[in-house]
């Protein structure tokens, strides 16, 4: 379990959590099929707008409403499309480490640069069953980032628990979503070799100035130059010219937080003129009122960036 790190392979930067599209397909899950081509368009997009690489198959990738062949396709196309210039971090979440671990190894085989892996999915794991699910993972070879979202899994990965983590060969870095900023110095006294990557869009910045060396990101989907320009900005200490960029988005990006969050940024990517497009069942349509207020958020930070440019 402890021991030298076996990779290296720095996962920070600005990863994208990539959006997935669909076209209308009666024959395919919710008569919704996965639009491929349009996918690799835009991952491509993503990296040649400044972005470092692509995470498909996270949340936000709807991991969850896809076929076990989907999901490798999905993978399987974002690593062919981004090819040498950026790096892509495959989703490998599971009910069990049993699970986990196949997706890991499926992505290693089709050529992943590195894993984002949740605890135990849909069970409220105690600590020994969360060490033994990353390192079953782990095992695997790859780079890993733990991914902590407490308020999706019901597991908190507390700071003193992120330190055991750490000493497992191949875990690199922790995605935080608890939304608490004070965690980022926290890991990084406690497990000080571990990478902390910030997970949640609305608390970015104040999570890059605290000593984040990464935002594994969901609104890049939708302005992944401006969100490679703040990440480089705040990264570089200069804070004025980050607050200025930062502030008239944050309206936009708090919605990374919602429960509604997939389909507040697909529509967020259609208000730039990007497909954002439907998303498969559970996750339903936006009401009207949710609606509004996504416009509204998107047209703040829409006229700050036209006005700075």
């Amino acid at each position: 379990m402890s021991g030298t790190k076996k990779q290296t392979l720095s996962l920070g930067g600005v990863v994208v959590a990539t959006a997935l599209p669909y076209y209308e397909d009666a024959s395919a899950p919710a008569g919704l099929a996965v639009d491929y081509d349009k996918y690799a368009e835009h991952c491509r997009w993503l990296v040649a707008n400044g972005c470092r690489g692509i995470g498909p198959n996270g949340s936000l990738g709807e991991y969850s409403s896809l076929t076990d062949e989907e999901r490798r396709k999905v993978a399987r196309t974002a690593i062919e499309a981004v090819g040498d210039s950026g790096v892509v971090v495959v989703g490998v979440h599971g009910v069990g480490s049993h699970q986990a671990k196949h997706w890991a190894e499926v992505a290693a085989e089709d050529g992943a640069d590195g894993l984002l892996c949740l605890p135990p999915t849909m069970y409220r794991a105690n600590r020994g069953e969360v060490l033994a699910h990353f390192e079953a993972v782990a095992s695997v070879g790859l780079p890993v980032m733990v991914y902590n979202n407490p308020i999706d899994t019901k597991v908190d990965l507390t700071p003193d628990l992120v330190a055991e983590i750490a000493r497992i060969d191949n875990i690199v870095a922790i995605k935080e979503f608890s939304g608490d900023v004070r965690r980022v110095l926290e890991i990084k006294e406690q497990a000080p070799g571990l990478e902390v990557i910030s997970g949640a869009d609305d608390v970015v910045l104040e999570s890059l100035l605290m000593g984040a060396t990464g935002w594994f990101a969901g609104f890049p989907n939708v302005f992944p130059a401006e969100s490679a320009r703040l990440y480089d900005l705040a990264t570089a200490g200069k804070l004025e010219e980050a607050r200025a960029l930062y502030e008239p988005l944050v309206a936009a990006f708090r919605w990374d937080s919602r429960t509604e969050f997939v389909q507040a940024i697909k529509l967020g990517m259609e208000e730039v003129g990007r497909f954002g497009g439907p998303c498969r069942p559970p996750r339903g349509p936006l009401t009207e009122r949710m609606r509004e207020q996504v416009r509204a958020d998107m047209a703040r930070a829409i006229a700050s960036l036209e006005k700075s440019a």
